[in-house]
C-alpha cells in the first residue's frame, strides 16, 4: 500500500466530468478512477453486466483490506444526457468564479474524487484502517438501474462478502452544503393505462364507445383525494399523471383507444403490492365494465435507514466541518441506496443538488473541498 498518495480532489473531479460518460457508456472514466485506488493499494474489480434487452454497464468494486468491519463509499460514474442551453463545454471541466462546471460535476462526479481524495488522507493520517474501506461505483445509476448495482450487491453476496455500512455520495443538499442527509427515499411506481372503445363517426355517438370519457373518469379518480396524510419520517405519497394520449388528427371520429401515464411517489404506509391492488379496485370501479389495460413497474420501495450510530456518524462529521446541524430527510427521487439498504445500513450525503440534470452543471470547489473534509471526518469517526 502507497500511504503517501496524494489525491487532488478537485483535479480528480476535473478528469472524471473530462470522460462524456453518458449512460450506459464508460468513455475511460473508470479508468481515471482505477489509476487513483492503484495507487493507494485498492485491489480493484472490474464488473460488466448485460443482458439481452440492456447494453452492457462497466462497474467498479474497490477494496482496501480483507478484514471487517468494511465502510463502503458508493456512488456513479455515469450522467444523464447534455442538453440544450450550455454556455460552457459541458465536458471541459472549467473552473469559472470558484465554480466546477461539467455534467456530472454535482451529479455525482466530484463526490465520488471528494472520497476518494478523502481516503488518501486518511492513509496518510492514519495508515491502513482496522478493516476495510471500499468504493462501489457503477456506470447504470442514470439508466434502468439493472446492470449496475444490484448486481454487483449480487455478486459480493454470491462469494461472501459484505458490507458493514454504506454512505451514497448524491447530491442532498437543496441549496447549501450542510442541510440535509438523505436516510430514506420513496418507493416509485409508474403505471400505462390503455382504455379501449370502439371507433366510429363523431355525429353519431350513440354507435360508438368513446374512451375518452372513460379514462378521464379513471384518472380524476386516481387523484381526487391524497393516498395518506404522511408518516413519521415521509411525506405525503404524491401521485402524478404524466401524458394523457389519443393521436386522433381527425375532427370527426370517435377514437378506438386512449393511453396514460401516471407516477406515484409512495411512502412506508405502501409497497408496490399494496398500490397494485388499490389501483385495480380503484379503475375497476371508475370504468363502470369498460375494458381497461393496466401495466405496473415499480422501481423501488420505500426505504429508511432508522437514525442511529451510521446517520449520528455521518451528521457529526456535516456539523463539525459546515457547523450546520444536518436535517435527515426522505425527499426526493430513487437513488442506488434502495438496493444497497439490502446489504448494510445506508444514508446518501453529497453535494449541493440546485444544478443537477441542468445545463450549466456545477459545484462551488469550496464545497468539493469541504465535502472532502466530511468525508475524512466520517472514516475517522468509524474507525475510530
Amino acid at each position: 500500500m502507497n500511504a503517501t498518495a496524494n489525491i487532488d480532489a478537485l483535479q480528480l473531479a476535473q478528469e472524471l466530468i473530462k470522460r462524456p460518460s453518458v449512460t450506459p457508456r464508460d468513455e475511460g472514466a473508470l479508468d481515471v478512477l482505477v489509476r487513483a485506488l492503484d495507487g493507494m493499494g485498492f485491489a480493484c474489480e472490474r464488473m460488466a453486466f448485460a443482458d439481452q434487452s440492456k447494453p452492457q454497464v462497466e462497474n467498479l468494486y474497490a477494496r482496501l483490506g480483507t478484514s471487517g468491519p468494511n465502510f463502503c463509499f458508493a456512488g456513479h460514474t455515469d450522467v444523464v444526457p447534455v442538453g440544450d442551453g450550455w454556455t460552457t463545454d459541458p465536458f471541459k471541466a472549467d473552473v469559472i468564479e470558484g465554480r466546477l462546471f461539467g455534467r456530472g460535476a454535482a451529479d455525482m462526479k466530484s463526490a465520488i474524487a471528494a472520497f476518494t481524495a478523502a481516503t488518501a488522507q486518511y492513509l496518510q493520517k492514519h495508515g491502513a484502517p482496522k478493516g476495510s474501506i471500499s468504493l462501489l461505483i457503477t456506470g447504470d445509476e442514470e439508466g434502468d438501474a439493472v446492470n449496475g448495482t444490484v448486481k454487483v450487491l449480487d455478486r459480493l453476496k454470491a462469494r461472501g462478502e459484505k458490507l458493514d455500512a454504506c454512505v451514497v455520495g448524491e447530491p442532498t443538499n437543496p441549496t447549501k452544503l450542510g442541510q440535509m442527509i438523505k436516510i430514506g427515499r420513496r418507493g416509485s411506481l409508474t403505471g400505462k393505462l390503455l382504455v379501449h372503445g370502439t371507433q366510429g363517426h363523431s355525429a353519431y355517438p350513440h354507435l360508438a364507445d368513446n374512451p375518452i370519457p372513460r379514462i378521464l373518469k379513471m384518472l380524476s379518480t386516481l387523484i381526487e383525494k391524497p393516498l395518506d396524510n404522511g408518516s413519521a419520517h415521509f411525506q405525503p405519497s404524491t401521485i402524478a399523471i404524466t401524458t394523457v394520449d389519443v393521436g386522433n388528427a381527425a375532427t370527426n371520429v370517435i377514437p378506438a383507444m386512449a393511453r396514460a401515464g401516471f407516477n406515484i411517489r409512495f411512502n412506508d404506509l405502501h409497497t408496490g403490492d399494496s398500490l397494485r391492488k388499490w389501483l385495480k379496485e380503484t379503475f375497476d370501479r371508475a370504468a363502470d365494465g369498460g375494458h381497461y389495460e393496466l401495466a405496473i413497474s415499480v422501481s423501488g420501495e420505500s426505504f429508511i435507514t432508522m437514525p442511529g450510530p451510521l446517520t449520528e456518524l455521518v451528521s457529526n462529521a456535516v456539523q463539525s466541518v459546515t457547523g450546520a446541524a444536518p436535517e435527515l430527510s426522505t425527499t426526493g427521487g430513487t437513488s442506488d441506496a434502495r438496493f444497497i439498504k439490502n446489504a448494510c445500513p445506508v444514508c446518501e450525503f453529497g453535494l449541493v443538488g440546485q444544478s443537477m440534470h441542468k445545463a450549466d452543471e456545477h459545484c462551488l470547489v469550496a464545497d468539493l473541498e469541504a465535502l472532502t473534509r466530511i468525508y475524512l471526518a466520517i472514516l475517522e469517526g468509524y474507525f475510530k
